[in-house]
């Protein structure tokens, strides 16, 4: 592809499909040794450079810019499909889901809306997601980014049903609407609540208890404290999976509350969702099935490609309420046009990728099952994290472990040793664990997510953590 030609597909398809098998052949192989190679690489300073020049005028060759991501691009990616990556809530992907994306980008589907196939899965993979979770067949919800996204739509709905169509029209208009969620909440709904136009202020943080999750009795305090100062609570997050240990607030009780105080239920489970899928770890997650509604990753647990998130939503209704814009190019009519209400009517997004292909298909290939396995297998690895942690001379847990982080500190060291342990076995890429700080104390933390990791590796994360212990102190 040398020429400067008013189309963009190849004058010889024969080479395209020689070059295409070679590619899939060699990220076929790239997963199947992926626990051959580092977890993660540093990107040397000339690899930087070389994406700081400008954009080409003319046209490369394909093979040539195969070569440059294969030596420029592979090696120094995240490093999340390695089964020894620990240290965010990142899924290691798989082989379907990757062949997915070949198929969606082939037929280059915008999924906004249009009565088309890709719709249809897309309903279908949201029906599947309210089944997971035990909520109501007639529970509507949308495909997103990730749970930021799906958190910003579920506080928009939320929104709405304090403030009806008056809120969309003229803003807050002097309404102090005010949200409740434990101090393990991620980052992404207080970001909600700011790009929604309510402020950060708006958000209460509760404190939480020793196995960190909220104290429900200070957040009754704080509802009617609101309430006496002429505030409106209107929405309580209940966390099924807090991002620093993995806690899961009591969301049976959190729906107690909301339906006593007329506020609607979010359930951030941008990870923990799928614990549903675990007949064991289920009942744990005993209320989500009562939330207005639900935010969740199926790029976490589920394994499915980046990205690939969901929001549910009980009431359609208000789904499209607070979303629908009604235009004339985009009216429903006959034939494609048909098929309304639409994604776009359901969310932010007008264009939107074939996000639910890679879904349905990693879902329909391997079964409810095999994933509700997975997430016993990690919480059980990081069970025997947690052991052997316990029965080190020089470890010591953080916190509890119920699901599958694990955050433990090395005894007696410093903030700034913690930090160079961990920043130590990165860069060896040997594994990747990460840091967060709790009690004021910064802890490694181990978060078990990949379908690839095995009890070999977690037993090596505490070998490598003593071998570089020893090399911190000496």
């Amino acid at each position: 592809m040398t020429d400067s030609r008013t189309t963009l597909d190849p004058e010889n398809w024969s080479e395209l499909r020689a070059l295409g098998h070679l590619m899939m052949d060699d990220m076929i192989d790239h997963l199947s040794g992926i626990s051959e190679r580092p977890v993660w690489q540093k990107m040397p300073d000339d690899v930087r450079a070389h994406f700081t020049t400008p954009l080409p005028a003319a046209a490369g060759n394909l093979a040539a810019l195969y070569d440059d991501f294969s030596k420029n691009i592979k090696p120094y990616v995240t490093g999340n499909t390695h089964p020894r990556f620990m240290g965010w809530v990142h899924g290691g992907g798989n082989a379907v889901s990757m062949l997915a994306e070949l198929l969606a980008g082939a037929m280059n589907a915008n999924c906004g809306g249009r009565d088309h196939a890709g719709i249809a899965v897309e309903r279908q993979v949201i029906s599947w997601a309210a089944d997971m979770v035990g909520m109501p067949a007639t529970t509507g919800g949308v495909l997103l980014t990730g749970s930021s996204m799906a958190n910003f739509v579920a506080v928009l709905c939320a929104k709405y049903r304090a403030l009806g169509q008056a809120g969309r029209d003229n803003g807050l208009q002097g309404q102090k609407l005010t949200a409740y969620a434990s101090t393990g909440v991620h980052r992404c709904v207080p970001g909600a609540l700011d790009m929604s136009g309510l402020g950060l202020a708006a958000l209460r943080k509760i404190p939480v208890d020793a196995d960190y999750r909220m104290n429900l009795k200070t957040l009754k305090t704080a509802i009617a404290r609101d309430r006496a100062a002429g505030h409106q609570p209107f929405l309580i997050v209940g966390t099924a999976g807090t991002v620093d240990v993995g806690a899961i607030d009591d969301l049976a009780a959190i729906a107690d509350i909301a339906k006593t105080e007329n506020i609607w239920f979010h359930a951030d489970a941008a990870f923990g969702a799928l614990a549903c899928l675990s007949p064991t770890l289920k009942p744990r997650l005993a209320g989500i099935e009562r939330a207005d509604s639900v935010a969740f990753d199926f790029h976490k647990w589920a394994q499915v490609t980046y990205d690939a998130g969901c929001v549910l939503i009980r009431d359609r209704q208000i789904q499209l309420a607070t979303f629908s814009q009604p235009t004339n190019y985009l009216a429903p009519a006959e034939a494609l046009a048909g098929g309304a209400p639409w994604p776009c009517d359901l969310g932010p997004d007008l264009s939107r990728g074939f996000r639910a292909l890679k879904i349905w298909l990693t879902l329909s290939a391997y079964g409810k099952d095999a994933f509700g396995a997975i997430v016993d297998k990690t919480c059980a690895l990081a069970t025997h994290l947690a052991t052997r942690i316990q029965s080190s001379p020089h470890l010591e847990l953080a916190a509890p472990a119920p699901l599958n982080i694990v955050c433990f500190h090395v005894k007696n060291f410093s903030d700034t040793q913690t930090a160079a342990l961990v920043a130590a076995l990165q860069n060896a890429g040997t594994f990747a664990p990460s840091t967060t700080t709790l009690n004021n104390r910064l802890a490694i933390r181990a978060a078990i997510v990949n379908h690839r990791t095995e009890r070999a590796d977690v037993d090596g994360l505490i070998e490598a953590v003593e071998k570089a212990r020893q090399e911190v102190l000496f």
